[in-house]
């Protein structure tokens, strides 16, 4: 029997059409001998549908309220240890039952999805889902989070100063004299939770500082600011398994056209349509296409890069180690892409930042390894399966008769009853 996977993309995150990309590659590479797909699409009111447009990336050039008006509005409910798929609104004398899923598959990018806010929604749901839980998502999502988990654990990052949205309105410039003062020109500035490269922007002086802050402040009510690498050289490296065991891909190095990898780099420099069916086949085109400056398909695959990286075999063995060493520490599962500095120069390597769920699920870091992406999703799905027996085997109920003696006292008595 198949499983039934519910595929969930888009959200309320500025990386929301990255996700559509990426959800719809990997639903055109998902086995139909073993799963029945179901695409769930999220807008970005947090309204989840589902139907034949979802799943095709023609109905998305156009206008979304179009794509709404065909597909289904659902609700995700749990019964009868599945999630069904609801019909909304309820209509009088009718179940409104539409569909059901036995895993969800969820393939968001960036803030209220990727950081633990979905994994949570599904955790109450009591279905398997794929990728990291509530915790690893809500750390690799913060960056600065991130940076003293991964510090603590003896791996190398650049120290860092965070800034909250009221701490700069009330003194900017105060803020700004302490950015001199601590780190120094040249600084990189970041929302602390977003990916995409959204928000980032390198300044070399005072004025091009204000402007980096005020940039990132419209994306995040708290920012980073680290030094600017010199010389950088940008590597980038997937991890596939769990807390227990994990595997690196191939390395790949970014070619970018400015000296901080911009959204338009990664999306938008070599992209094309290809259409439903093409997009994924244009996007598969693996290290050998890759090498040559890009694939044509959409997402990260598109990106202009070098596989494997221009480094030496130490570097590549460190990176690899590190960034299973990170993957491990941060309790990722399933596929999480980790992306490092490099002082070119010098062989310095300083681990960036981790995605849990990359863009294009970095399914062209496992083809030069031998892994297509059917295989590679297959062993996402699996590894979410294992997670679920593991927690089958923890008790979370504990028998008691706390409740019998328990009297509030009446109306007026309630209030002060209940502050035992």
């Amino acid at each position: 029997m198949k499983i039934k996977v519910g595929v969930i993309f888009g959200g309320k995150s500025v990386e929301h059409e990255i996700s559509i990309i990426s959800a719809l590659q990997a639903i055109q590479s998902l086995n139909p001998e073993k799963y029945d797909v179901i695409p769930i699409y999220v807008t970005k009111n947090n309204e989840f549908y589902t139907g034949y447009a979802v799943g095709d990336i023609a109905y998305y050039r156009g206008d979304i309220k179009e794509l709404l008006k065909i597909s289904q509005r659902v609700l995700l409910v749990s019964d009868e240890n599945r999630v069904k798929l609801i019909a909304y609104p309820i209509k009088r004398f009718s179940k409104g039952y539409v569909d059901y899923i036995d895993v969800a598959f969820p393939i968001v990018h960036g803030t209220n999805v990727e950081d633990g806010t979905l994994q949570g929604f599904l955790n109450m749901l009591n279905i398997p889902f794929v990728g990291c839980d509530v915790l690893s998502s809500a750390v690799g999502m913060d960056k600065y989070v991130m940076k003293t988990v991964l510090k603590d654990n003896g791996i190398p990052v650049l120290d860092c100063k965070v800034y909250t949205g009221s701490q700069y309105d009330f003194d900017n410039e105060g803020v700004v004299d302490e950015i001199e003062r601590t780190i120094g020109y040249p600084v990189i500035v970041k929302p602390v939770n977003l990916g995409s490269s959204i928000g980032i922007s390198k300044a070399g002086d005072r004025a091009k500082l204000y402007e980096a802050l005020d940039t990132a402040f419209c994306y995040a009510s708290k920012v980073l600011v680290e030094t600017a690498v010199q010389n950088l050289k940008e590597i980038n490296c997937s991890v596939l398994g769990d807390y227990e065991e994990a595997e690196a891909s191939e390395c790949e190095e970014p070619i970018n056209a400015d000296e901080i990898l911009s959204f338009k780099d990664k999306y938008l420099g070599q992209s094309g349509s290809g259409g439903a069916k093409g997009g994924a086949k244009g996007g598969k085109l693996g290290a050998k296409g890759a090498a040559k400056g890009g694939s044509k398909g959409s997402g990260m695959a598109s990106l202009s890069r070098k596989i494997p990286a221009d480094i030496t075999d130490e570097q590549r063995t460190t990176i690899r180690d590190l960034a299973v060493k990170a993957f491990k520490v941060l309790g990722c599962s399933g596929v999480s892409r980790i992306d490092f500095m490099m002082d070119s120069k010098t062989g310095q390597i300083w681990l960036n930042e981790i995605n849990t769920i990359p863009g294009s699920l970095s399914f062209y870091l496992w083809e030069p390894l031998g892994v297509p992406y059917g295989e590679l999703l297959d062993r996402m799905i699996a590894l979410s399966l294992k997670r679920e027996r593991e927690q089958e085997s923890i008790t979370y109920a504990f028998d008691s008769n706390v409740l019998q003696g328990v009297s509030f006292g009446g109306a007026k008595g309630g209030s002060k009853g209940g502050k035992l």
